[in-house]
């Protein structure tokens, strides 16, 4: 695996990893619906 590389500019940053696995966990199961975030509107 790489380093994580962190931006101190302006604009988009590195996201904590805690946030990371959330979003990696959510994208297929978001908070136990059955149902993917990409899926719910």
């Amino acid at each position: 695996m790489t380093k994580r590389v962190f931006n101190f500019n302006p604009g988009p940053s590195t996201l904590p990893l805690d946030v990371l696995k959330k979003l990696q966990r959510d994208l297929l199961n978001f908070e136990n619906t059955g149902m993917s975030i990409m899926e719910i509107s």
